[in-house]
């Protein structure tokens, strides 16, 4: 095999990939800043940060959730922080007695409180349980933020703050979702560290 010859498919992912990084980055600075202070001055209350999304969502939030409640880069306390997908008999009871559209909107409701961050990641933001969960989140007086994509869809109206990914592929949409909450979570650590 030529080591000169360009692999095609790795390129256009890279080129995409960079075309959409530009345009996040010019478009979702004051947005992220926003987001990392106030979840900041929620955990310095004692608040907590719930994470919720479907399928790569959901492991995505799982992950940045784990950033949070043991560390990404510094040693230092533990910050509140759990996802709404981990729990595998909470899900399969919700959905299977009341439906996968209420799976967040129940455990809103039980563990979520006024002052609280709900973080909804979303690829589409038109998924039924996600745009309820934060319907929920916004009756507990919790603060809103979204990481989501395409247009935002019905979520956008739902968010505080809103880190959109301006992208239609979902592979691309879910790499910056990964950056922008590496991101949140080293700059929340970085101050909560301090």
């Amino acid at each position: 095999m030529d080591n000169k010859q360009t692999f095609t498919p790795l390129n256009e992912a890279a080129a995409q990939l960079q075309e959409l990084l530009t345009s996040v980055c010019n478009d979702c600075g004051p947005a992220l800043d926003k987001a990392v202070k106030t979840c900041c001055t929620a955990l310095k209350e004692g608040k907590k940060i719930l994470f919720f999304g479907n399928g790569g969502s959901a492991t995505q939030a799982q992950h940045l959730a784990a950033e949070l409640i043991n560390r990404f880069l510094l040693d230092r306390r533990p910050l509140a922080a759990l996802a709404l997908t981990c729990d595998s008999a909470v899900v399969t009871s919700i959905a299977n007695d009341y439906s996968f559209s209420e799976l967040f909107v129940r455990q809103l409701e039980g563990l979520g409180r006024a002052g609280d961050i709900a973080i909804a990641l979303s690829t589409s933001g038109t998924s039924a349980n996600i745009t309820a969960g934060l319907k929920q989140a916004r009756e507990l007086k919790m603060t809103t933020i979204g990481l989501l994509g395409r247009d935002g869809g019905d979520c956008l109206k739902l968010c505080d703050i809103a880190l959109l990914v301006p992208a239609t592929d979902t592979a691309r949409i879910q790499e910056v979702h990964l950056l922008l909450g590496h991101l949140l979570c080293c700059l929340v650590e970085k101050e909560m560290a301090s």
